[in-house]
């Protein structure tokens, strides 16, 4: 929709990849609509995944006991955050859509979105106490995410061998951006894609362009425990 901004967080190491051609085609797909759409893509960025002291530019307010939440906490107040940190959580703070694209590892993110989500997604920026889940700081923005798994769609069900893939679900979208304030889209899964033809490859990205399309009309998914885990 023109004059929406999003960001994309993107996650794979080869741009010629499955992945990298879901990015490729949201990037063409939005902008063909008039969005205003931004990359953040983390391996190229050899974005830091480590939340460590030097995340912190000034003096620590407790430098004698270090909690980096604490210390994240006050820095971002004090502005004093690393300037990765800053530039990423502006182009969040612009952002109407985050989207982030990725490979499902070990039934979650690859460690250097873990490391941006666990970093730039810091209390006074994205979430306060109280300030979370429907008062989270980022209230009125929409989050998706847009994954590949290696297992087949049959694994993903509720009697299959990995379960339902709502349960690997939880923890990002209601643990981390519902909790931030997100009203969060339903998932785009494609499964398996190492394991289909050339042809089915080409369908599954040209069906989430075409999902793309609408994704603007589309109403978020009821965050709460009944989505994921029944009633």
């Amino acid at each position: 929709m023109a004059g929406k901004k999003v960001l994309i967080v993107y996650a794979h190491q080869e741009p010629r990849s499955f992945n990298g051609s879901l990015k490729d085609v949201a990037v063409a797909e939005l902008s063909r609509q008039g969005c205003t759409v931004t990359v953040s893509d983390l391996y190229a960025m050899d974005f830091e995944p480590r939340a460590t002291r030097k995340d912190i530019t000034g003096a620590l307010s407790s430098p004698e006991f270090f909690s980096y939440g604490v210390e994240a906490y006050e820095a971002y107040k004090k502005r004093s955050l690393t300037s990765d940190i800053i530039a990423e959580q502006k182009k969040v703070q612009e952002a109407d859509l985050v989207m982030f694209q990725f490979p499902l590892y070990w039934f979650s993110v690859p460690a250097v979105l873990k490391g941006w989500m666990d970093r730039v997604l810091c209390q006074g920026f994205a979430f306060d106490l109280p300030g979370f889940y429907d008062d989270g700081l980022l209230k009125g923005k929409l989050a998706i995410l847009s994954l590949t798994t290696g297992g087949t769609a049959d694994m993903y069900w509720k009697t299959g061998v990995s379960g339902d893939f709502r349960y690997f679900l939880w923890p990002l979208q209601h643990g981390t951006l519902h909790f931030c304030g997100f009203k969060v889209l339903a998932p785009h899964i494609s499964f398996a894609p190492e394991f289909a033809s050339e042809e089915e490859r080409r369908g599954m990205v040209a069906s989430w362009a075409q999902r793309l399309k609408t994704i603007w009309k589309e109403e978020p998914i009821p965050c709460w425990p009944p989505w994921y885990f029944g009633q």
